[in-house]
């Protein structure tokens, strides 16, 4: 069954027909590949923990959907790994990633976010996701890493390129691969010889064995591989900015098409943490978890996958499951969220999430507080032609610092 161009245009109905008619069924993947597509919440909540549905590519059969074709040095990252190597790695970063590290990290984000506001000026139109909602993750992100200000724009180009893929250049997915393992390779070689205060030099006296990882020396087996490194770098920068992006532009794309529950929030603000939750169930940024390798044969549904063969799991499809969440397709600030799966769910559950979400916080109550009037403009936004992310190219908006007269 071939579903690209539908899924793209008009995911929730697929995803609707599906699990009412095919809630596991046989797909052709991104790449031409076949793959099977799971769409019903209480299937793809089990499958996202289910330790038979391997990560590792080394379980693959031959001829099935593997993902981003990735050379070894940024391979070795977490989406590619099972228990004990993802157990490993996940705790050696995680600290980076805590809530109580998120909230000390609060006030540079809504500096960041207010002095790209500033940026705009009081009043005006702009593409939000250009100006706003791809900057301001790129920027935290960055300066936790410990990234130089002259090269973040080029790893936004290079990670469209992988996201979304242009057709009419068929090379350059693979430049963009390339050009980032340069870039990677040059990074750390500056901080081995400069170090800084940033996570990136911390995961480095770590893996050179001169420091920890915050909990007293490193042992041995603690410690990263180069590639583990190299990757681990790679797949902070890349989910921490392509995640967030899409929860941002995705978030003010649905308030603006709900002017209700926008004017709502304005009021209350208060109401934002609660709102960000149901905003990601509603259109979260990733539509399909990471692919997964059956280890051995296992039953979906009453489906039978093979083992090696291919597993999308449909985050999107199974946060607008009726059986979970009642009227899905209506956006409800007070709905009880808990259990959504926008960023995932157990062990390989998003890393980043408390960072995603207080950025997508912070970006919301700075743009409201700014301008009471906000609204859509020409001409109107396009989904990006991609399975791997669920967001916006550009998010045209009018906005203005006076209340309208009206």
């Amino acid at each position: 069954m071939d579903l690209q161009g539908e899924l793209i245009e008009h995911p929730h109905s697929v995803y609707e027909r599906l699990r009412d008619s095919a809630p596991v069924c046989r797909i052709t993947g991104t790449d031409g590949t076949p793959a099977w597509l799971v769409t019903r919440y209480d299937d793809v909540r089990a499958a996202l923990a289910d330790p038979r549905l391997s990560l590792d590519k080394s379980h693959a059969a031959e001829g099935g959907y593997r993902g981003l074709s990735l050379p070894p040095a940024l391979d070795a990252n977490l989406l590619n790994m099972d228990p004990p190597d993802h157990t490993r790695i996940r705790r050696l970063v995680s600290r980076a990633f805590t809530p109580r590290r998120t909230e000390q990290l609060r006030t540079p984000i809504r500096a960041t976010a207010d002095r790209l506001l500033d940026a705009l000026g009081p009043a005006g139109t702009a593409d939000l996701v250009a100006a706003y909602a791809a900057p301001l993750p790129i920027v935290v992100i960055c300066d936790l890493l410990g990234v130089p200000e002259d090269r973040r724009l080029d790893f936004r180009t290079w990670t469209d390129a992988l996201i979304a893929p242009d057709p009419s250049r068929p090379r350059a997915a693979k430049e963009a691969v390339m050009a980032m393992l340069g870039f990677f390779t040059e990074l750390m070689a500056h901080k081995r010889s400069r170090p800084g205060d940033d996570l990136l030099s911390d995961l480095i006296a770590v893996r050179d064995g001169g420091g920890s990882d915050g909990d007293g020396a490193a042992s041995g087996s603690d410690r990263l591989s180069e590639d583990e490194l190299m990757s681990l770098a790679f797949l902070i920068l890349f989910a921490g900015y392509e995640n967030t992006v899409q929860l941002i532009g995705n978030a003010i794309h649905t308030l603006l098409e709900h002017p209700e529950e926008l004017a709502r929030l304005r009021k209350d603000p208060s109401a934002l943490p609660a709102a960000v939750e149901e905003l990601a169930r509603y259109e979260g940024p990733a539509p399909l978890a990471i692919r997964r390798f059956p280890t051995e044969d296992i039953t979906i549904a009453g489906v039978t996958v093979p083992a090696g063969e291919t597993v999308l799991l449909s985050l999107s499809s199974a946060n607008r499951d009726p059986a979970r969440f009642p009227r899905p397709d209506l956006l409800d600030l007070d709905r009880d969220t808990s259990g959504h799966l926008a960023l995932g769910h157990g062990i390989h559950y998003c890393l980043g999430a408390p960072l995603a979400r207080a950025e997508t916080e912070i970006a919301l109550a700075a743009l409201l507080e700014r301008y009471p009037v906000l609204e859509p403009a020409s001409p109107a936004p396009r989904w990006r032609p991609s399975l791997r992310a669920r967001g916006l190219t550009e998010l045209p908006v009018r906005y203005d610092t006076a209340r309208s007269p009206h």
